[in-house]
């Protein structure tokens, strides 16, 4: 027989394990049950809001943002909070078919049998797409939702803690006696810039009548009334004939909207349409300033290798052939004029010394970046200024080509009565490619560098290739 006690403790057991069991329970599946945060309730108050009040969710592909509005003190709906999404696929445009993985756009229904407290993404609400105007264009596709878990293949997904609040915010509302709330679903926000920089997008047409929704949602602060006739949407509008009924795959009846929405309505679209032309103007012109900029730059890169030239001075590979080929040509006469012993004018060529004379400072001259336009093409040097008729001419030194050794000879120094010593020019620096600035001061003497330039035609040139 069982005493007292026993019976005591069996049946605490039993309490506890059936406790438990709940507890389990309601923690498993209670996550649509839980309340607003104090937090958001006193932002509702400070709004002038309740919680118990309709909400509105208005959704922006391009911004990853998601709104919650709500009636304000004045009853006309006012922006609450906002949302960043998570995740979303596909890209601007409406939903087509089955599997595109595009979030929908447009405007939705959801009422309270497409809430889901037990989904698979934490908690989500199925948005009611195809609406009648997706199901009139042949649009497909099921189960588009917003959820939690921040995951989407074309839904829109937030982070669990913020599906628990919009789930809230949404039970709430319903609680309050909201039948069903409106999902607009937006590319972007339908400001005129927004509409003038997707311009050339092929849904311009179909983002100008979600537009229009919106502007009535926005002059009226009211969900606007949502219909579909002549597979197009229309807000606030019903048949003037009562008898008649909107029909998605019918011709549109004649309509009437109220005349103070009408001409809100219409007021706020002639300003965003000289809003929008004028962003649209601005872009154009953007766009045309950045062509001619890239335009002006590879006109200069191009001048600028033309300048440059190639590694043998010419600018082109058709240049040197035409050139080379004259000088081919020029030369084989000549041996040929040679050979039948004529008289001829004997060709002008410029001396290079190849050594440094004495007493010449190093002297930091920019001569290697110029010796492929003073060089002709038989590796001579021009001559530049009035030759004397009469005068030797000496014959470059190969070794003191500055093309095949790539140095620059150091100019020949003129007469110095005040010469001291011979070996001074031991020490002299020849320039070439590597070191072409060195030190121009020799002394103290800032002018000394003059001493190796002379003046020809008006122009300053290196003293070196002047045929004395």
């Amino acid at each position: 027989m069982m005493s007292l006690s026993h019976v005591r403790v069996l049946a605490l057991a039993v309490t506890l394990t059936a406790v438990g069991g709940c507890i389990d329970d309601q923690m498993s599946s209670s996550k649509h049950l839980q309340p607003l945060s104090y937090a958001t309730v006193r932002q509702l108050e400070e709004k002038g809001m309740s919680k118990s009040d309709p909400i509105l969710v208005r959704i922006y592909k391009e911004e990853n943002t998601l709104e919650v509005w709500k009636p304000g003190p004045d009853g006309r709906y006012a922006f609450f909070k906002d949302y960043e999404i998570c995740s979303w696929s596909g890209k601007l445009g409406p939903k087509i078919k089955e599997g595109d993985k595009q979030a929908p756009e447009g405007f939705y229904t959801v009422t309270p049998a497409q809430m889901n407290p037990n989904s698979s993404y934490y908690l989500s609400f199925n948005i009611g797409y195809p609406n009648s105007y997706d199901r009139s264009h042949g649009r497909t596709g099921q189960h588009l939702m917003v959820h939690g878990a921040c995951s989407s293949a074309g839904c829109y997904a937030m982070e669990d803690e913020q599906i628990a609040e919009i789930y809230a915010l949404a039970r709430d509302a319903f609680r309050g006696g909201q039948r069903e709330f409106q999902v607009q679903a937006y590319p972007f926000r339908m400001t005129p810039a927004n509409m003038a920089k997707h311009a050339g997008n092929p849904n311009m047409s179909f983002w100008k009548k979600l537009k229009e929704g919106s502007d009535h949602f926005e002059v009226t602060g009211r969900p606007p009334n949502v219909g579909v006739c002549g597979r197009d949407y229309v807000f606030n509008a019903n048949p003037v004939d009562p008898s008649k009924r909107l029909d998605p795959y019918a011709t549109c009846p004649q309509l009437d909207v109220p005349d103070n929405i009408e001409v809100a309505v219409a007021s706020k679209q002639m300003r965003d349409e000289t809003a929008y032309q004028v962003a649209l103007a601005e872009i154009k012109l953007q766009d045309k300033m950045q062509q001619d900029q890239l335009a002006k730059q590879q006109l200069v890169m191009t001048a600028s290798l033309e300048d440059q030239g190639s590694a043998e001075g010419y600018r082109s590979d058709a240049e040197a052939d035409e050139v080379l080929g004259e000088a081919t040509t020029q030369t084989a006469s000549a041996d040929e004029t040679a050979e039948s012993g004529e008289d001829v004018a004997p060709i002008e060529v410029v001396a290079v010394s190849t050594t440094a004379p004495a007493r010449l400072p190093s002297v930091a001259t920019a001569f290697s970046g110029v010796w492929g336009k003073l060089v002709d093409i038989t590796g001579s040097l021009k001559p530049l200024g009035d030759a004397e008729a009469g005068q030797a001419d000496a014959v470059a030194d190969q070794s003191a080509d500055p093309i095949t050794t790539g140095t620059v000879p150091v100019p020949e120094q003129r007469p110095d009565a005040s010469d001291k010593s011979a070996d001074a020019g031991a020490s002299a620096k020849r320039l070439n490619a590597a070191t072409a600035y060195v030190e121009i001061i020799e002394n103290d003497d800032v002018f000394a560098a003059f001493d190796f330039f002379e003046e020809v035609n008006g122009v300053s040139v290196p003293a070196d290739i002047i045929r004395r």
